[in-house]
């Protein structure tokens, strides 16, 4: 299972699982656009790299899933295929490759207002990582 979304009364919330960090950065990016957008309708013809880093995997996850709601708010940006990784050099920093389109009203199921820190963490286990996350909308 990559994520799955949590019922909450207000937002939008889903928990996101990975191997590793690199992976669950990607599933967090594809439950994110999944929560938000009509994927079916999202063409392909546009590539975004984005950078990110932090001290820790939250502050990593936290950077990376504000940059999606950036590009989803000013350039009307969502992907449907992600590419993630990540390197180590006293701070984490993760690099994605996104391909995707620009987004029309039409294909915007909710749209998102702010990742919120409100229960939002990683927790590591021998499976790999699972994190939680809550969107305001």
């Amino acid at each position: 299972m990559k994520y799955r979304f949590i019922n909450h009364t207000a937002d939008i919330a889903f928990e996101v699982y990975g191997s590793s960090l690199a992976e669950l950065l990607k599933n967090a990016a594809l439950a994110f656009y999944d929560a938000f957008v009509d994927l079916s309708r999202i063409g392909e013809s546009k590539e975004v790299e984005i950078e990110v880093e932090g001290e820790d995997d939250e502050m990593v996850l936290y950077r990376w899933l504000n940059e999606l709601l950036y590009l989803f708010d000013t350039q009307f940006f969502a992907a449907k295929e992600i590419k993630a990784e990540v390197r180590e050099r006293g701070r984490i920093e993760a690099i994605g490759k996104l391909r995707g389109g620009n987004l029309t009203p039409e294909m915007v199921k909710v749209e998102p207002k702010a990742i919120t820190m409100h229960k939002f963490g990683i927790e590591r286990s021998l499976e790999g990582f699972k994190a939680f996350v809550v969107v305001d909308i």
